[in-house]
C-alpha cells in the first residue's frame, strides 16, 4: 500500500504535515455572490446610454465635442458598450455617430434605432459595431404607437436581423414595454429572433412599473428560452430600476443598460417643494414622481404615443399629485407629432407635410445650439406666415436664408451657405 497513513497530521509520502485548512482556504469576501449557478451578479457587461437615454433628459443638450469627450471617460472607465442615439434622429446624429466611431476606443460603439430597414441601413453606414433594434411590444404601443400587429412585429425584425448579421455587425433586439407586453407573444418573439442569430435579446421596463420579483421571473423564463446574452434595460418611475436590475442579473441576464446621473426620458409635488424649502434641502433632480422632470416627454415615438394615449409611457397619472405632463419639443429628438400639437397650442393651421417641413427646420436649430421654446415657436410663426403669404398671392416667399437666431450666429454649412431655418 502506498503513501503515509494521515490520521496524525502527516500529509504525503514525505511525512509533511498538512497546513491547516484555515490557512489553505482565501479570506471570505462579503460581498461575493453566494455562488447560485444562474447568477450574473459578479460578471456582466455595461451598455452604457448616457449618450443615447441620457440625451432624452429633458435639459440634455450634449453638442458633438461634448460627447466625444464622454465617450473618451466612458471608455476610460471600462465600460464594454457605449450607445448612442440613432442617427435617424437628426443630421448632426448620424454625424455624431461617425465621429465617435472614428476615434478608436476600446468599447463597442452601439446605436439605437427603430425596427426599420430605413433606420437599419443608415446605421450601418455610420461605421457603429451593433444595432440596438426595438419595437414596442404591450398593447398600448401596437395600439396608439405604431399600429402594427405581432405577425408584422416578427417579420419586420427577422428582417433586419438578417441585413445587420449579413455587414458582419452584432445586433440586440427588444422589446419595449416589456412588462406590459403579453407573455406568450413576447417569449414566441424571442424565441424567432434568438433562432435568427441575434446577439443579444433585451427587456425593457419602459415605464417603470416592474417590481424586482416580477423582473427575476421574466428573466428566469426568458433564459430557459433562449440561449443568447439577455441585455436590461429599467426605468426609475417607481424607484426600482437598481433593484430590479440586480434581480435581473440573479436571474441570468447578462448586460445592463446604464446612464450617469440616472438622466433619461422622465424621470414635482407641492407639498413637497414647501417642506423642502423649509428644511433647506433640495429635491433631487430625478426623484420618482416629484423630480422636476418626471413627467417630460422628450424623444419623438415618446411624445406620438403620449399624445394619442398618456398611458403608452406613464405608469402613474401626474394628476394624482396635482402635477401635469410636459412634451419637450424643442430639440432635434422632437417628432412632427410633438410640433403638430403645439401648431394647435399655438392656434394656427398647418397640414401634416407642412408640419414635417418645420419640423425639419426646428431640427436643422437644435443640431447647432440649445433650442429654447421662444425659438422653435418663432420658427413655427415664421414659417406660417410665409404660407399665408403664399395663400394670398402676396408673394412667392421662399424659405429666409438667416445668419442669427435670438442675436446667435449659425454655423456655415459644407457649401459656404449660412444654415437655412426659415
Amino acid at each position: 500500500m502506498c503513501g503515509t497513513d494521515n490520521r496524525n497530521g502527516s500529509g504525503g509520502a514525505n511525512g509533511v504535515q498538512a497546513p491547516h485548512p484555515k490557512q489553505t482556504q482565501p479570506r471570505a469576501n462579503p460581498y461575493a455572490d453566494m455562488g447560485n449557478l444562474i447568477s450574473n451578479v459578479s460578471r456582466f457587461k455595461i451598455i452604457e446610454s448616457t449618450l443615447r437615454e441620457g440625451e432624452q433628459f429633458a435639459n440634455a443638450y450634449f453638442s458633438r465635442e461634448k460627447k466625444i469627450e464622454i465617450a473618451k471617460a466612458l471608455d476610460s472607465f471600462g465600460v464594454e458598450y457605449i450607445e448612442l442615439t440613432s442617427p435617424a434622429a437628426s443630421e448632426a446624429s448620424r454625424q455624431d455617430c461617425i465621429d465617435i466611431c472614428n476615434l478608436g476606443l476600446k468599447a463597442k460603439i452601439l446605436t439605437h434605432v427603430r425596427c426599420n430597414m430605413e433606420d437599419a441601413r443608415m446605421a450601418v453606414d455610420t461605421g457603429v459595431d451593433g444595432l440596438d433594434i426595438v419595437i414596442g411590444t404591450s398593447s398600448f404601443l401596437r395600439e396608439h404607437s405604431h399600429g402594427k400587429d405581432m405577425a408584422y412585429i416578427t417579420k419586420s425584425a427577422l428582417e433586419v436581423i438578417e441585413f445587420v448579421k449579413s455587414k458582419g455587425l452584432e445586433v440586440r433586439f427588444s422589446s419595449e414595454d416589456s412588462f406590459r407586453s403579453d407573455l406568450v407573444d413576447l417569449l414566441a418573439l424571442y424565441k424567432a429572433v434568438d433562432k435568427a442569430g441575434v446577439n443579444r435579446v433585451g427587456i425593457a421596463d419602459t415605464v417603470g412599473c416592474a417590481t424586482p420579483r416580477q423582473v427575476y421571473e421574466l428573466v428566469r423564463t426568458l433564459r430557459a428560452v433562449v440561449s443568447c446574452d439577455i441585455e436590461t434595460h429599467f426605468h426609475n418611475d417607481t424607484g426600482c430600476a437598481i433593484a430590479n436590475a440586480y434581480c435581473a442579473l440573479e436571474a441570468g441576464a447578462t448586460h445592463v443598460d446604464t446612464s450617469v446621473l440616472g438622466i433619461g426620458e422622465r424621470n414635482g409635488i407641492t407639498i413637497e417643494d414647501l417642506v423642502a424649502e423649509a428644511v433647506e434641502v433640495n429635491t433631487p433632480f430625478n426623484n420618482p414622481i416629484t423630480g422636476f422632470c418626471a413627467f417630460t416627454h422628450k424623444a419623438g415615438i415618446h411624445a406620438k404615443a403620449i399624445l394619442n394615449n398618456p398611458s403608452t409611457y406613464e405608469i402613474i397619472d401626474p394628476a394624482d399629485f396635482g402635477l401635469t405632463r410636459y412634451i419637450h419639443f424643442a430639440s432635434r429628438l422632437t417628432g412632427w407629432n410633438a410640433i403638430k400639437s403645439r401648431v394647435q397650442q399655438l392656434g394656427l393651421n398647418m397640414s401634416d407635410e407642412q408640419i414635417k417641413t418645420v419640423t425639419g427646420k426646428i431640427k436643422t436649430l437644435a443640431d447647432v445650439r440649445p433650442v429654447a421654446i421662444d425659438d422653435a415657436d418663432s420658427i413655427i410663426r415664421s414659417f406660417h406666415l410665409e404660407l399665408n403669404d403664399q395663400r394670398d398671392g402676396s408673394a412667392n416667399a421662399q424659405p429666409k436664408e438667416i445668419t442669427k437666431v435670438n442675436g446667435v450666429d449659425l454655423p456655415e454649412t459644407e457649401s459656404g451657405a449660412q444654415a437655412v431655418i426659415v
